[in-house]
């Protein structure tokens, strides 16, 4: 816990001090620092829901504690290649189609509503799509084999049941990249920008789930929050072209007291 809380502090400085590094290397300056730390914020929100999935499911699968920080270890590595492939998709699709931002928009305040209403979430195994295709494509060990995601069995190679939960910690930050991506896009529009504040929001994770897993019930409020924060943005999209135009710093604000709150 000591360890987690340490570099759970490490890392939102090492954010924090990128942030403010983006004032004087940037060529946006204060504009690029500001649209930065709103787009962290947003992350690293929802990077604290992931939190709540990832316990889901180590618990469903029984993984013990000694192996969960070498799934999310690969995890975070496999979240951070599938972001920049899906910011690189959606730059794209801004630069060439314009009116997806409304698309974009129309899509978080969906999400929002439907977040804000969803019912408590349960884990079940068997019942899982990903768990199912990965059994029916590969032979999977009935336990674990220490912290192997391989093994090699009377000359087969062997799925273990610590790769089947690699692929749903992967879906889970695929299925959050979707939600987040388009997010970010409301902040800013500068594909680095985008990409840095998912890295140091990401980069973290780990230690916050060794810092907030046993606690993580206490943060009932948080699905709340972050649906008002994916309405908030996806109106904020939607208001790009008009005089209603919200600014970068409001929405840092709005955000950060929503979260906090």
């Amino acid at each position: 816990f000591k360890e987690a809380a340490i570099w759970s502090v490490v890392w939102v400085l090492l954010g924090c001090a990128f942030g403010v590094g983006l004032l004087y290397f940037h060529p946006g300056g204060q504009q690029a620092s500001l649209e930065f730390f709103t787009g962290y914020l947003i992350e690293k929100s929802l990077s604290v829901d992931n939190i709540f999935v990832f316990v889901l499911i180590f618990t469903a699968f029984a993984v013990p504690a000694a192996y969960q920080h070498r799934v999310l270890f690969w995890g975070i590595l496999g979240a951070l290649l599938m972001r920049g492939f899906f910011i690189a998709i959606g730059s794209w699709l801004l630069k060439e189609f314009h009116w997806v931002i409304y698309v974009f928009g129309a899509f978080l305040i969906v999400t929002g509503i439907k977040m804000a209403f969803e019912k408590e979430r349960k884990m079940e195994v068997e019942g899982n799509g990903v768990v199912r295709f990965a059994r029916r494509l590969l032979p999977v060990t009935e336990s674990y084999q220490q912290d192997k995601f391989f093994v090699r069995q009377n000359g087969k190679l062997w799925a273990t049941p610590l790769f089947i939960v690699l692929l749903l910690v992967e879906t889970t930050d695929l299925i959050f990249a979707v939600d987040s991506i388009p997010a970010i896009f409301a902040v800013t529009k500068d594909p680095f920008l985008v990409y840095t504040s998912n890295v140091f929001a990401i980069l973290g994770l780990r230690s916050l789930y060794f810092l907030l897993a046993g606690v993580v019930d206490r943060f009932h409020l948080l699905k709340l929050g972050l649906a008002i924060v994916l309405v908030f943005v996806g109106v904020k999209m939607l208001l790009v072209e008009t005089a209603f135009k919200v600014p970068t710093w409001l929405s840092l604000l709005v955000i950060g007291v929503v979260i906090g709150g």
